[in-house]
């Protein structure tokens, strides 16, 4: 089920349209083929998580970090609005829980109709997924997934620094929510965080 009706058009949405997303599974499908390592965000996540963990792997795309992180024990959930790449997801990972649905639109009523409660115990948003959320969101969506994490719940976002939204935009977004910034790395593989890094990755807490 779809639940993305009054959420606005998306940064993604704008910038790819219709089926044109094939350049995007290619992409990972080649990096398959190659035998390129795909899982370095899963197990960026897994090493912050307990044991059996109940994670949402928000932005979740093609589902490959829901499907690692699935793999590694933990009770992973999918979501993404774009319902023709979790088709895909679905088609790679049976037996992986997805669900189509914008950020700002899920709620306890969302995710209990595919048999999660919350609290999680982690939020993930890697791959540029806040950056590419509806321009002028991101901070409700930020919100949004506070809501839903337990006490001490980790949030963890990964996204490119070229792009509009700036890693200074996110920094005031996560203390105007309420989120404590634990950690910053420049990769999914913890180099350290520098101004001039292209990609930054976070770890934050909700108190």
């Amino acid at each position: 089920m779809a639940h993305h009706r009054h959420a606005p058009p998306t940064r993604w949405e704008q910038t790819v349209t219709g089926s044109s997303w094939d350049f995007y599974v290619e992409k990972f499908e080649q990096h398959v083929a190659a035998g390129d390592d795909l899982e370095g965000e899963a197990r960026f996540i897994d090493a912050l998580a307990p044991r059996g963990a109940q994670i949402l792997d928000g932005g979740a795309g093609t589902g490959r970090v829901s499907a690692a992180l699935t793999r590694m024990g933990h009770r992973a959930l999918g979501v993404d609005r774009d319902g023709g790449l979790l088709d895909r997801a679905r088609q790679s990972y049976p037996g992986v829980p997805y669900v189509t649905s914008d950020l700002l639109e899920l709620d306890p009523a969302v995710l209990a109709a595919e048999g999660f409660d919350a609290p999680f115990d982690l939020v993930a948003l890697p791959g540029n997924v806040l950056v590419y959320v509806a321009p002028g969101t991101e901070r409700d969506v930020l919100e949004t997934v506070h809501d839903l994490l337990a006490p001490q719940g980790r949030l963890v976002v990964g996204f490119a620094t070229d792009r509009e939204y700036a890693v200074s935009h996110f920094d005031a977004d996560l203390a105007a929510v309420g989120f404590l910034l634990e950690h910053r790395f420049a990769t999914w593989h913890l180099d350290p965080w520098t101004a001039d890094a292209d990609w930054q990755v976070s770890v934050a807490r909700r108190p």
